[in-house]
């Protein structure tokens, strides 16, 4: 059990490039199952719609929120995908199990004026500077994820085409593009300290491949001085680079594409956003 868990995480990282956090929820999704079956001496690979079923219902007594419920199936239901593999199972019986309603909570995002804010809040008379506004400027102008943006290497951007290679999750291929402010900072960086042998673009000041934990430490001290209505992390500026494209009248359908979205119910949640701000235009614009 124990070892087939093991290896499913492993599995995770290195052929579907998970990220880290998506495989410690997962790790801890699963060993609560496993905990569940050892106090109800079940198999592993015995299952029945019964076991199933008492599992759910313990979920529920646990007062767990639906979105942690949803998680908790979503990863015995692929890790059951990854033991039906290994042929140990004859069937997934967690494909036939729904995740429950989870309610949508709107991606926060920055205005133009907090994101101006904290650009101008970087110094970039220094190495370290660069690189710092060379991340913002990469999170904002491509959407992409920390965990994407740390494992970028230098061969993947095409200067000419001002484009990125990415690799996502599930270790799905796309390209996404830079504008004109992120090429200069891009530039500026190259011609630092931090432009090594080293295939990776983000270097810490060891030199070394930047972590995701030293970029969220980097956005964290950025706007650490600044008064922002806005609760800031890295994902907030792919939320915002998603949120400004549509307010931009770009199609959901391209956003999808540039977040790297699998499904497009994904990216629906930012046209909530976006109506909410064609409502406050309308209300604030139209007098009757």
């Amino acid at each position: 059990m124990e070892k087939d868990l093991a290896n499913y995480l492993i599995y995770l990282e290195k052929e579907l490039n998970f990220s880290l956090n998506t495989i410690k929820s997962y790790q801890k999704d699963i060993a609560l199952f496993f905990y569940f079956l050892k106090k109800e001496q079940i198999n592993y690979l015995y299952l029945n719609q019964g076991a199933i079923r008492k599992y759910l219902k313990y979920l529920d007594e646990r007062n767990l929120k639906n979105s942690t419920i949803a998680r908790n199936i979503s990863a015995l239901r692929s890790f059951y995908n990854y033991i039906l593999d290994l042929k140990k199972i004859d069937k997934n019986l967690f494909k036939g199990i729904k995740n429950p309603k989870i309610e949508k909570h709107l991606p926060n995002y920055l205005s133009y004026e907090e994101l101006a804010k904290i650009l101008g809040n970087i110094d970039i008379t220094t190495d370290a500077g660069k690189r710092n506004r060379l991340i913002v400027e990469l999170l904002y102008a491509t959407g992409c994820r920390v965990g994407e943006l740390v494992k970028i290497k230098k061969s993947d951007i095409n200067k000419i085409n001002k484009t990125i290679r990415i690799m996502g999750k599930g270790r799905k291929e796309r390209i996404v593009y830079y504008g004109d402010y992120a090429k200069y900072y891009l530039d500026l960086y190259l011609n630092s300290k931090f432009n090594t042998e080293n295939p990776y673009l983000l270097l810490n000041d060891r030199l070394e491949p930047m972590s995701v934990i030293e970029v969220e430490i980097i956005i964290k001290n950025v706007i650490k001085n600044l008064a922002l209505k806005t609760h800031v992390t890295p994902h907030t500026l792919r939320h915002t680079f998603a949120t400004h494209l549509l307010n931009n009248g770009a199609d959901i359908k391209t956003v999808q594409e540039l977040l790297g979205h699998s499904s497009l119910n994904t990216t629906g949640i930012y046209t909530h956003v976006s109506n909410e701000r064609l409502k406050d235009i309308y209300l604030k614009t139209f007098d009757r």
